[in-house]
């Protein structure tokens, strides 16, 4: 059976007595074993950095662009085989692990341009004889402990920024798909950057806790659910590191009366059902503003949720392949199962599906509740599933307060053809990014993606200019240059030469 290794220092490297089983999700059958490494492995990869990063950071910012024009063109030669490397572990259907890919790749389009991110101010004559200007430098070794559900994107996220303004990095990804991410690191190598700029460290809480306490390591990113995000937040802080941690999320999608009820449709059953739910920014609670809206919306609802085709990742005609693991397909069907006994309506019942011919894969059907409740459990918290709730509000003002007080605010929608309501919505709603009639609003690579409230931990947004900012520190300069020379000759006068 396949083992997956560590790459550590720009080769593959064994370490670790324990393993870790990596499943087919369209069997249930498990397909590799990858390594769990621990202290020992994770000191290799510092090591690496280190030799690597002084030599990296004294790389004029052009020539490091280059590696990721190289590292871009690489990926997007070897799409197919990264796309279905990634929906053999993790599930999504071939399209979704290609979108997943292009928007980790938009983020390395981004770093291609950071000759001009990286120039500094400059500001002459700030006092008699005195310039001062600002440099940003690389913080020296960075990490990232990325989640299973976009093994591709979320990495080049945090790798691609960091590595492009001068850091080493050490990637830990999720021990549940952990194959594309490999592959990654050694295109990374082969698009010319040095061995040890890009490690991948496997492991668990184990590996997590030996990172967060690193004394080498100046930086985490973390992405994950909340409980966790604060954990990493608060550990790595503590131990005097820089952290952003990206916690858990659900979102809502206000229906206004006006809204055109067949787009938000369709966008529903993309936003709430594809990737099998598996998102962040998924879209799991609609909430229709009037009764009548409710009602309207659920007629139409629910044949477009029968319409939805179900199938192994390679099914080019499917709208979502499995989930993850058994655990999460029970964890689900756990959730749902609580939504009846708290009294909501379960419209469609998802639970029990299975794909002929793939018995045993961890599959779960589209599901539908109406009236929901603030109170119910499975509307607090995040189902990460093919989920979709209906919360009934009375008013507009009732919309804007759902998501504003829930505990969670990663991302939120509002459809309408009223832009003064947008407008008011945008505005007032508690929510860290808004889409308005977008029904994903994650924002493209030279904005920032980040949530609010427990859905983000730290001050600092992922790519765009934050990302640049997390990834940096600031030198500021104070110079003055006296007039002559130390001999005491002019200064304005240029030597000759005989």
């Amino acid at each position: 059976m396949r083992t997956i290794d560590h790459v550590i220092g720009g080769g593959s490297t064994s370490g670790g007595a324990r393993t870790a089983d990596v499943f087919d999700p369209n069997s249930g059958q498990v397909q590799a074993r990858v390594r769990l490494g621990g202290q020992a492995e994770l000191d290799a990869a510092v090591a690496a950095a280190k030799a690597a990063q002084p030599g990296w950071a004294a790389t004029n910012p052009q020539r490091r662009a280059r590696v990721m024009f190289a590292f871009k063109a690489l990926v997007e030669a070897n799409m197919e085989e990264l796309a279905r490397l990634l929906s053999s572990e993790h599930g999504k259907v071939i399209a979704d692990s290609k979108g997943d890919i292009q928007r980790g790749l938009e983020v390395i389009e981004f770093c291609c341009g950071i000759p001009h991110i990286l120039k500094g101010e400059y500001t002459q004559g700030a006092g008699p004889g005195i310039d001062v200007y600002s440099m940003r430098q690389p913080l020296g070794i960075g990490a990232g402990i990325t989640p299973f559900n976009f093994p591709g994107m979320i990495p080049m996220w945090m790798f691609g920024v960091a590595i492009a303004t001068g850091n080493a990095f050490i990637l830990k990804p999720s021990e549940r798909d952990p194959s594309l991410p490999v592959r990654l690191a050694e295109l990374m190598l082969e698009a010319g950057a040095p061995a040890g700029i890009l490690n991948v460290v496997h492991g668990d809480k184990e590996m997590v806790d030996a990172i967060l306490d690193h004394p080498d390591i100046a930086a985490v990113s973390f992405v994950g659910s909340s409980d966790i995000a604060h954990y990493v937040y608060s550990r790595g802080v503590a131990a005097g590191k820089r952290v952003q941690a990206m916690g858990g999320a659900k979102n809502h999608g206000i229906v206004m009366p006006d809204a055109d009820l067949d787009q938000v449709v369709n966008d529903l059953t993309g936003a709430a059902f594809g990737s099998a739910g598996e998102r962040c920014m998924a879209l799991p609670v609609v909430v229709p503003v009037g009764e009548d809206t409710a009602e309207r919306l659920r007629a139409k609802l629910i044949p477009a949720i029968a319409a939805l085709r179900i199938g192994v990742s390679t099914d080019a005609d499917a709208h979502y392949g499995p989930v993850v693991t058994a655990a999460h397909k029970a964890k689900i069907e756990g959730y749902i199962q609580q939504g009846v006994d708290e009294g909501a309506e379960l419209v469609v019942d998802g639970r029990g599906f299975t794909l002929q011919g793939h018995e045993g894969g961890f599959f779960v059907g589209p599901t539908l509740f109406d009236r929901v409740t603030t109170d119910m459990v499975t509307y607090k918290e995040e189902i990460f599933g093919p989920v979709l709730q209906i919360v009934r509000a009375k008013d507009f003002e009732e919309a804007v307060a759902l998501p504003s007080a829930h505990q969670y605010g990663n991302g939120v929608a509002i459809f309408t053809r009223n832009g003064h309501a947008a407008r008011e919505f945008a505005s007032r709603v508690n929510v860290g990014m808004v889409g308005i009639n977008v029904p994903i609003p994650v924002p493209v690579a030279y904005h920032s993606f980040g949530g609010w409230k427990r859905s983000a931990f730290g001050d600092t947004n992922q790519h765009g200019i934050e990302g640049v900012k997390f990834w940096t520190k600031v030198k500021t300069i104070t110079q003055r240059w006296p007039d002559g020379s130390a001999d005491g000759t002019n200064a304005f006068v240029i030597p000759t030469m005989g």
